[in-house]
């Protein structure tokens, strides 16, 4: 098992109410999954995945990636598993308005003591996710499916075990979100465990589980 949630909990306390807006999940997750988490907004698969990804620490329970507790881990120590393991790819565009395309990939490499070539990897992944030719313009001059691209391949570029998610779609056409499903679908083949939270429907034939969520609450769909 690559990743074990168990009990996950996040309350916030709203005036005199406290309300959950993850409660009690319990998931596992296997090295080359490719999980689908659907539900409304407001359904908590933000705050979930927050949680996986580091981010947000939980009321109650565990993330355990290979057995390390993510929670039970230092600042210092949650940054470098996030650098190195895991991936993350928000719901807004995150990437740094004064860098170049290409900078900006090859930026995730230098936030570590690492060794190897960051510019022959970047200019690798650029043309892996078929923006090669934009490697020199800035965010600002790229579309938004341009953009999606670009963050793929940065996340990717320190190779992380699983590449998490938030409705990377959710803002593009039919036809742009159905190439970045299917770069996703190609990472995954390659090895890349994948974790993605969506409400598009249409997309759900490139995972392999969905795990839908309802008030906090998560449950697995039966595929046919």
């Amino acid at each position: 098992m690559l990743l074990s949630i168990e009990g996950l909990t996040k309350r916030y306390q709203r005036r005199d109410t406290t309300f959950a807006a993850v409660d009690a999940v319990d998931a596992s997750v296997e090295r080359g999954d490719f999980i689908s988490f659907i539900g409304r907004s407001g359904s908590g698969k933000t705050t979930l995945l927050n949680m996986i990804a580091g981010l947000l620490a939980p009321t109650e329970g565990s993330v355990r990636l290979e057995g390390t507790d993510l929670y039970a881990l230092n600042d210092k120590e949650i940054s470098r598993l996030r650098n190195t393991r895991l991936g993350y790819i928000p719901q807004g565009l995150g990437t740094l308005a004064n860098l170049t395309v290409f900078d900006n990939v090859r930026l995730p490499f230098f936030l570590d003591k690492r060794s190897g070539d960051a510019s022959g990897r970047a200019s690798y992944l650029l043309e892996a996710v078929g923006i090669a030719h934009l490697r020199d313009m800035l965010p600002a001059q790229l579309s938004g499916g341009e953009l999606r691209r670009v963050l793929i391949a940065r996340v990717l570029m320190n190779e992380p075990d699983i590449l998490i998610a938030d409705e990377p779609t959710s803002d593009l056409d039919v036809e742009t979100a159905m190439g970045i499903m299917e770069l996703f679908a190609t990472i995954n083949k390659r090895g890349t465990t994948i974790l993605l939270a969506t409400h598009e429907l249409d997309t759900l034939e490139f995972s392999k589980r969905v795990l839908s969520m309802a008030a906090g609450r998560l449950t697995e769909e039966q595929r046919a």
